[in-house]
């Protein structure tokens, strides 16, 4: 049990999400931070053989067999009297929402970018959606070890597009077969880069920090006096980092380094622990469950991490973790209070009450029990059916966080199993994988065909992939006659006025909410005019 007060506990806390575009590095970083922390004794992607070979946050076999994170992952470790939950979001575009989700959990963001490519399309989307949520960014530049853009360039880049002020932290001493080290600003303290051998399997170890003045000896003709002199214009023509500009959204700090030769990671991991914050106060409602007799007006209040009682939401729910057990795990980041294995929490939007007698802390697909965890940690609570994402929890039960949103899909098809005797376990198996956020599931009024919603072709594959591999069933996914769903929104007797005229393109959601199924963009558009009463509307809060 923890000696310290419900509010050191949480600050000792750092929860932070890794965001990148594809193929940046993000998973083989994430590898090298747990390796840093001291939660793995090798890499996957690097050290291992075989099996082990793989990623350890990359645990659905999908990700195993392409080599791409398809889901956001939770890996929780402490680390020098800090505990740090490290939340590993997808970073191909089909799988957005499940990273936008993830980063509502989020107290900070590790930027990753290619040295070679900077900021890339996906990246931008996702420096967006921090922006909007106000989440300070650490910026990591990877795969020094290979030819890269101009330092100067890439920060002028950072500047130019996500209005950003860069504070270089460390500098590159050359890049690819010229990367002699790092050197860090304001210091002058050089971190030698030590070279893989030509046919050897263990990378070698990086000699230790020294000096710039009396690292000569690790620098070819010209380049020891070519590195100082572009320290002092680093020194003059960027800011120094400033921590509360940083969490306001002003500035970035700016690492580098090689994650796959697992150089500059040590200090990446230690300007989290230094500079990301702690779990925030948290602006919320208190508001009794729905159809409470005589319930008071629902009022503004603000949670703080320090205070008893324990609230939280849930971001995610990820099903078949096990595929032994048909287990559903819902993802709970805590917000506030001191968690007891056994608590009973209550959920604020059904009244449901919940005995938390198995929380799992994670480390990718592996976990074990958790005792007790506070502000800012993600623990998992196994439940069949009883927890979507969205859902507030609280000791009280009269805590409700804002509800996290659906977007609408940008692709829909219609799904249907081979054997027309397991439709039954059709519907079972798409409701679950609706449930977790991977896919939209639409059942219209008139007809006995599913249409399945997605941000990307990506997503139909590793639904029919998982619908094989978790559910046994062998399914088709065909084009729908449909364009667009729009959930509709309005007073009860517009919305029956509109359903009774468009019956056969009226579905549900779901959670039970009307949706309109529109052949094309033009339609929803005369629809729109057509009942000026009734919103079409693209997101939809969930919880």
């Amino acid at each position: 049990m923890s000696k310290l007060t419900i509010a050191d506990e949480a600050g000792r806390r750092r929860t932070f999400a890794i965001i990148a575009h594809p193929d940046a590095g993000k998973t083989t970083l994430t590898e090298h931070i747990l390796l840093a922390g001291g939660a793995l004794r090798a890499a996957g992607a690097v050290k291992a053989r075989g099996e082990n070979r793989r990623a350890r946050s990359d645990w659905m076999k999908i990700e195993k067999e392409r080599g791409i994170s398809v889901t956001a992952s939770v890996m929780t470790f402490e680390h020098e009297g800090k505990m740090f939950n490290l939340l590993d979001t997808p970073g191909h575009e089909d799988f957005s929402e499940d990273t936008y989700r993830t980063l509502t959990a989020a107290d900070c963001a590790i930027m990753v970018l290619d040295a070679a490519k900077g900021i890339e399309p996906q990246t931008l989307k996702l420096f967006e959606v921090c922006r909007l949520r106000d989440i300070p960014i650490i910026t990591f530049i990877n795969k020094l070890d290979r030819e890269s853009q101009d330092p100067m360039a890439l920060l002028d880049e950072i500047a130019s597009r996500l209005q950003l002020d860069p504070a270089p932290i460390w500098w590159p001493a050359g890049s690819g077969n010229r990367l002699r080290g790092l050197v860090e600003v304001g210091t002058g303290r050089f971190q030698p880069y030590a070279k893989k051998t030509a046919g050897s399997n263990e990378d070698a170890e990086h000699p230790d920090a020294l000096p710039l003045t009396e690292a000569a000896q690790y620098f070819e003709a010209g380049e020891h006096e070519e590195t100082a002199e572009a320290l002092e214009l680093v020194e003059a023509g960027y800011p120094t980092f400033d921590r509360q500009s940083f969490l306001e959204g002003h500035m970035t700090p700016i690492l580098w380094g090689s994650a796959l030769r697992h150089f500059g990671i040590e200090d990446l991991l230690r300007a989290i622990g230094e500079w990301a914050p702690a779990p925030k106060v948290m602006p919320a409602r208190k508001e009794a469950p729905p159809e409470t007799r005589n319930a008071p007006a629902p009022e503004a209040i603000e949670v703080d991490p320090g205070q008893t009682e324990v609230t939280g939401f849930v971001f995610k729910v990820q099903a078949n973790m096990d595929p032994n057990h048909r287990d559903r795990i819902a993802m709970f980041r805590m917000a506030s209070g001191s968690f007891k294995r056994g608590m009973k929490l209550k959920v604020q939007n059904t009244g449901k009450q919940l005995s938390v007698n198995a929380p799992m802390m994670f480390f990718a697909s592996d976990r074990e029990l958790a005792e007790e965890a506070y502000a800012g940690d993600v623990i998992g609570i196994p439940n069949h059916g009883v927890l979507r994402v969205g859902d507030s929890l609280s000791e009280s039960g009269l805590v409700r966080f804002a509800g996290l949103p659906n977007f609408a899909p940008e692709i829909l098809q219609r799904v249907r199993v081979k054997d027309p005797l397991k439709a039954k376990h059709l519907k079972k198996a798409l409701e679950g994988l609706a449930e977790e956020g991977v896919t939209q599931l639409f059942r219209p009024e008139i007809g006995a065909d599913f249409i399945v919603g997605a941000v990307g072709q990506l997503q139909f594959e590793v639904m029919a992939d998982r619908l094989g591999a978790e559910y046994n069933l062998d399914v088709l996914f065909e084009p729908s006659p449909y364009a667009e769903a729009r959930w509709v929104v309005g007073e009860k007797a517009d919305l029956e006025d509109f359903a009774s005229k468009y019956r056969p393109q009226m579905a549900t959601d779901i959670d039970q909410n009307p949706v309109f199924l529109a052949k094309s963009s033009w339609e929803t558009g005369y629809v729109g005019e057509r009942f000026p009463k009734v919103a079409f509307s693209k997101t939809l809060e969930r919880g």
